[in-house]
């Protein structure tokens, strides 16, 4: 089943404050103003885990989330460590998500914690009535980034969250006042590499990156990509919002370990728990597996898939889980396992 989008005058970009940390605080009101870091089970000393989300007082300190949790560790020792809760996180973001519905003509969510919605006349009002009601209805606070277009509107949050009623609009009169003299890196999906690929060019800043004509920075870059600078720079964007989303193709679940996986039948235990998981997912959402597939990393960060078509759809474990397990076996596992899980390819909605 296709996407449905729906096009809007003005579209909202929705961003919740630290959101993690914001709900684990009301959980439990000690945690308001200390440094606290929400990352993998609340271990500052596991391996090859990350932070989820940090305080604003765990970012004065140079954490941010994508950190390791040990380098986060050396930067705030002192920190209050909390584990990665997902299913709090999904009922409080269904909660918001609920309220942002019952108040927009339409939303898109973009993950726990943001999502877009578009409305015809008075962005700015809709903006004050979402960040009241999500207050209101959780205690929660947001930020709320206004313009003509998803890309304008995700980069306007950024200055919402500097001001103190967090609205702020960033369209066509006050793009190039405020975006022309900032390095590149600041539009929206232009990370390092692309920055530095740019800056190999002489393009450093916003207005440079207008400048450089269409046909260079395809050269450069490549239709897709070029195209795409050209577009981001001006401010322009997509206008649209999905009303109703695609269904999912395929689920998986894979997961990467403390530690390495070793003995065949750690590594047999591991995987069909984490088939049992999925399996709940897909009940859960009324869908039925006619694929099954398996993931591997080695510690040598060699990573397979395999995949086999099932007899006929099914969610029944007693099915799914020897599938799973007899794809693990076609592995040659000659080297410790690091990453394993498996995926589920979907029968399609009607």
């Amino acid at each position: 089943m296709p996407a449905k989008t729906r096009d809007f005058s003005y579209l909202l970009h929705v961003d919740l404050d630290q959101f993690q940390v914001a709900v684990e605080r009301q959980r439990d009101p000690s945690l308001h103003e200390k440094v606290v870091i929400v990352g993998g089970n609340g271990d500052p000393t596991e391996p090859r885990k990350v932070v989820t989300c940090a305080s604003y007082e765990a970012r004065a300190l140079g954490v941010h989330a994508g950190m390791p949790l040990r380098s986060a560790h050396r930067k705030a020792p002192d920190a209050v460590w909390l584990p990665t809760d997902h299913k709090t996180y999904d009922d409080w973001s269904a909660r918001v998500m609920s309220t942002l519905r019952a108040i927009a003509p339409a939303v898109e969510i973009w993950g726990w914690d943001e999502a877009f919605a578009g409305c015809e006349d008075d962005p700015v009002q809709l903006a004050s009535q979402v960040r009241a009601a999500i207050a209101d209805s959780t205690g929660l606070s947001c930020a709320v980034g206004i313009s003509d277009n998803k890309q304008r509107a995700k980069m306007a949050t950024g200055f919402a969250k500097q001001s103190i009623e967090r609205v702020f609009v960033l369209d066509e009169h006050n793009w190039l006042p405020l975006m022309g003299d900032r390095p590149c890196i600041d539009l929206w999906s232009v990370g390092p590499r692309i920055s530095r690929r740019l800056a190999a060019l002489g393009v450093h800043r916003v207005h440079d990156l207008i400048a450089t004509d269409r046909e260079d920075l395809v050269a450069a870059f490549g239709t897709h990509q070029g195209n795409w600078l050209y577009v981001l720079a001006r401010g322009w964007g997509d206008r649209s919002i999905v009303v109703e989303p695609e269904a999912a193709k395929s689920h998986s679940k894979v997961e990467t370990f403390p530690h390495d996986l070793v003995e065949p039948a750690e590594m047999r235990r591991e995987l069909s728990r984490l088939t049992a998981e999925l399996r709940e997912q897909v009940v859960a959402e009324g869908r039925e597996v006619f694929r099954v597939a398996v993931t591997v990393r080695t510690a040598s960060f060699w990573t397979r898939t395999k995949s086999r078509k099932l007899p006929e759809p099914t969610t029944d474990l007693a099915v799914l889980e020897p599938a799973v397990l007899a794809l693990l076996e076609k592995f040659e596992l000659d080297r410790p396992v690091r990453l394993l899980g498996p995926r589920f390819d979907l029968v399609p909605l009607d």
